[in-house]
Formats: C-alpha cells, sequence, structure tokens
C-alpha cells in the first residue's frame, strides 16, 4: 500500500530559495504550502519567466505574517515538516523597505552595528502577546532587526511546529558572515540554531548553510556568485587559512536549484540532522537526481 503523502509547509515559499523547494517538494509528490505575506510568488522576480510554472497550480499559497502566528499557526496543522526560509539581509525601517524609502547609507550603519537590538524571548511569550513586534526606529516606526527576522522569528516557528507533533524543522542559516555580511547576521542564526536544537529535541533539527546562491532568473546574483567563487579559488589554494576572515566570500557558491533539491533530500532522509554544509548540500543534491533518474 502506497504511503501518505508528506505535508510540508515553507515560510518564505514565495521568495528566491523557497520557491524553488516547493518545486523540488511537489516533485516528491508532497502536500505544499507556502506562507508569505504576499502569497503567490511574483514569477518574474522569482524565475525567468513572468508566466506561473505548471507545478506551481499544486502549491497552496498562503498569506500571512510570520511576526504574527495567529495568522498561520493553523496552516502548521499536520504538517511533517515545516521551513523556516526568510530572513534579512540589511536591518532597515520596517515601511521604508516596504516602500524603497530607506536610506541605504543609515541601513549599512544599523546593519554593521555589533550591538545587538532588543527582543523578547519567544519561548516565554503566552497567548495573551503572541506577536513579535519589531522594537521602533528613531522615526517611530518599527524597525526589522536580525535578532528579529533570522533568530526569533524561527524559534517561534520552530515552537509552533513542535507543538503540532512536526518531524522535522528546517530553519535556512547560511555558510558564512562577516566581512562580506553584517557579524549579527550570521550570529543570529548561529543562535537560533542552537536554540532550536536544545529546546526541541523531539523534532529533528535540519540546519542548512547554504553559500551565496544564484540563478540567471537574478542576473546580479550571478554576479555576486562569480566574485565569490574567485575569492573561494583563493580559499582554497591557500589550504583555506584565509576561511576566518573571508567569511562568505570564501565559500563556493551554489546554483539556488541545487540548494532547494538539497533541502527537500534532508528532510526526507532521517539521518540528516543538525548543521549541512556546502559539501553535503552537494552530496544531497546530487542524490535527490540520481533518484530521479532511476
Amino acid at each position: 500500500m502506497a504511503s501518505a503523502a508528506k505535508k510540508i509547509v515553507v515560510c518564505g515559499g514565495n521568495g528566491f530559495l523557497g520557491s524553488r523547494i516547493c518545486k523540488f517538494a511537489v516533485a516528491r509528490g508532497w502536500d505544499v504550502t507556502s506562507i508569505s505575506r504576499s502569497g503567490e510568488p511574483h514569477w518574474s522576480t522569482a524565475t525567468s519567466s513572468p508566466t506561473a510554472p505548471s507545478w506551481s497550480q499544486k502549491v497552496s499559497w498562503q498569506r500571512a505574517d510570520i511576526l504574527k502566528p495567529a495568522t498561520y499557526s493553523p496552516l502548521l496543522k499536520d504538517a511533517d515538516y515545516v521551513i523556516h526560509s526568510m530572513g534579512i539581509l540589511l536591518e532597515a525601517d520596517y515601511k521604508g523597505v516596504v516602500s524603497g524609502r530607506q536610506n541605504p547609507i543609515s541601513a549599512l550603519q544599523k546593519a554593521f552595528s555589533s550591538a545587538p537590538r532588543p527582543s523578547a524571548n519567544p519561548l516565554e511569550r503566552g497567548p495573551a502577546a503572541s506577536e513579535l513586534k519589531p522594537p521602533a526606529a528613531a522615526s517611530g516606526a518599527a524597525q526589522l532587526t536580525y535578532e528579529v527576522m533570522n533568530r526569533d522569528s524561527a524559534i517561534l516557528l520552530a515552537k509552533l511546529a513542535a507543538e503540532q507533533g512536526a518531524s522535522a524543522f528546517c530553519y535556512v542559516s547560511a555558510a558564512g558572515g562577516a566581512p562580506v555580511l553584517p557579524t549579527r547576521y550570521i550570529t543570529t542564526k548561529r543562535e537560533a540554531e542552537e536554540v532550536i536544537a536544545r529546546e526541541f529535541p523531539g523534532m529533528r533539527g535540519v540546519f542548512v548553510r547554504p553559500p551565496i546562491m544564484y540563478d540567471s532568473a537574478r542576473p546580479v546574483t550571478v554576479a555576486a556568485a562569480a566574485a565569490t567563487a574567485a575569492g573561494a579559488l583563493l580559499n582554497g589554494v591557500t589550504g583555506g587559512v584565509l576561511k576566518s576572515f573571508m567569511g562568505s566570500a570564501g565559500v563556493k557558491p551554489l546554483k539556488v536549484d541545487v540548494v532547494a533539491q538539497a533541502v527537500v533530500e534532508a528532510l526526507s532522509d532521517e539521518s540528516v540532522r543538525g548543521p549541512v554544509e556546502v559539501p553535503e548540500l552537494e552530496a544531497l543534491a546530487a542524490k535527490s537526481w540520481r533518484k530521479t533518474m532511476l
């Protein structure tokens, strides 16, 4: 008798990586739900075509706010796998991010500041205070921070997934940080990994650490990957002695489809848990590809 299809919920499923995770999960015959603020992706930015691909019709594209559990917690019911595939590269005024009014210089100054931003422990939030509220910026508007988006939203989502009995939780972390990326960008991701692994031992935690990802659908990512590949080559030639100095600039870039395939394969393989680095991502993607060739 055929086994029931796995149910997967992808928070951030309309993004660059998230949409491709949905694609490969559909290919496995899984029941796929995407959660994001805008619902279905703007396909011209997610793929090379403005037309929705055929596989997208098999995804339930849901609108919700990751900072407001009441908007998405019912969607986690009976989920086998839950994925957190969202975050921010640069901190900025919440409304400024949406409207494009955020001053890029001030955004960079905030992002590269080493001082942690105030935030509440998502594990101690009761029903009366279930929402994650970003701290206010100087303008009075809400401020998206690494602590809230990269760490606290992931911990809260993992808590809700564990309560619903999910067997595995995948957190999209990162391979490296400074100097290319702000220090707090990577430290908040590592903090999320540590807390999730410690607090929810009954739920298999998979922490994928992708490098710079690229695809021709987003030309800017191809240029970034080319620069990173040069850094990774230099790091390799020097025997890795520059790894800690170069951060993400010294890690081999991967095509976004490779990472997406690896995520789906990692969830389906119960032996995979904990941090998943670039070499293992490549191996998992190759294993997934071989399965489609059989």
